[in-house]
């Protein structure tokens, strides 16, 4: 005869209890998994040293590194080096401080879901005394240019594992990010093989601020000034500050356009613009393996501006991508960045196994 024996419920409960442990674990571990993390470092920049704004040479970094960075300790990551605009900084964009996005979730939920194989994104604190370095070389911000390709670049590689080559380095920057990506993209094709600008600022040449006769009248340019003024002054005393910069004029060291120096000064800005050069570097844009480019249709100056870059690649034959969507000049960054760039550089970035 069989009999139906119940074990008793005291056995069962270690069973129970273990196997609930093994399932929590388990599931938090894969949680945990499914996030990367975030490192705020300072990065000496050889190239920022003496700057005659007395920035420090020491800059804040922000970097992001995928889920899988530190679990396979053996597997290496192309870079996107990704260049934040004007007023803004490393840490308002990686969450360390209140913005209008944060990142690093975004980068999450793109490299867990798959739509992006997975790399490791690096921003510098561009941040000033002036609000924005305009990713320049000048004597008085420090060379921004030569920071971001050179000693950035050789630091990440030196202490991060990267895929140090130049089919695994991309470029992106919004605002004064993406004209900076521009710059730098289209003068270092040997650092970086792929770029997106997201609203770039500056790739023309024009202000409106020139034009009113309170500022052309107004000689008297001071911190404090710039301080109390409008965004559009202070994006003007960063400008001069990039692209006329004077070591013979302290304490704020540069030329703006104005008085019977305003046609010269205004030649050395002009000098400045992507837009204006961009027939100069045209070999080297040609040597990059992707380029992008983006705007809100309601962020007229600068979607006009891209309309122009449209046309002139089309002129050489450059291959790339253009779009104009619905949106203002930050309404939708986060969600390009989501559904476009992350994308873009999964597709055209060598990535590793």
């Amino acid at each position: 005869m069989i009999r139906n024996i119940k074990a008793p419920v005291a056995l069962f409960a270690p069973i129970c209890a273990l196997t609930l442990f093994f399932t929590i674990t388990v599931k938090a571990q894969t949680q945990i998994a499914l996030k990367g993390s975030v490192e705020r470092i300072r990065v000496h920049g050889k190239h920022l040293e003496g700057n005659l704004l007395g920035d420090s040479a020491d800059r804040y970094v922000s970097i992001y590194l995928p889920p899988s960075y530190h679990t396979n300790k053996t597997k290496h990551y192309p870079v996107v080096y990704f260049l934040h605009g004007f007023t803004d900084d490393d840490a308002k964009f990686y969450g360390f401080a209140k913005h209008w996005t944060n990142l690093p979730p975004i980068f999450d939920k793109v490299f867990t879901s798959g739509e992006a194989k997975e790399m490791i994104i690096v921003t510098p604190n561009a941040y000033n005394k002036f609000f924005g370095c305009m990713y320049s070389n000048s004597i008085t911000t420090g060379d921004w240019e030569d920071f971001v390709a050179k000693d950035l670049v050789g630091y990440i590689d030196a202490h991060y594992r990267t895929i140090a080559k130049v089919e695994s380095r991309g470029l992106a920057g919004h605002s004064m990010g993406g004209y900076g990506t521009m710059r730098i993209g289209e003068r270092h094709p040997d650092v970086f093989s792929g770029i997106y600008l997201l609203s770039p600022s500056s790739l023309l040449a024009g202000n409106t601020n020139l034009s009113d006769p309170k500022f052309l009248a107004d000689t008297n340019f001071t911190y404090d000034a710039f301080k109390k003024g409008s965004f559009s002054l202070k994006y003007m005393y960063a400008s001069a500050a990039a692209w006329s910069p004077n070591p013979n004029k302290p304490p704020l060291y540069f030329d703006m356009p104005v008085g019977d120096k305003q046609a010269e000064i205004l030649r050395k800005w002009a000098a400045n613009m992507p837009l204006t050069t961009l027939d100069q570097y045209i070999t080297n844009l040609k040597q990059l393996h992707a380029i992008a480019f983006d705007a809100g249709n309601k962020d007229a100056d600068i979607a006009a501006s891209l309309k122009v870059l449209d046309a002139e690649l089309n002129k050489y034959h450059i291959a790339h991508s253009f779009e104009i969507y619905d949106g203002t000049h930050t309404s939708r960054i986060a969600n390009r960045i989501e559904t476009k760039v992350l994308k873009f550089f999964s597709d055209n970035l060598v990535a590793g196994k």
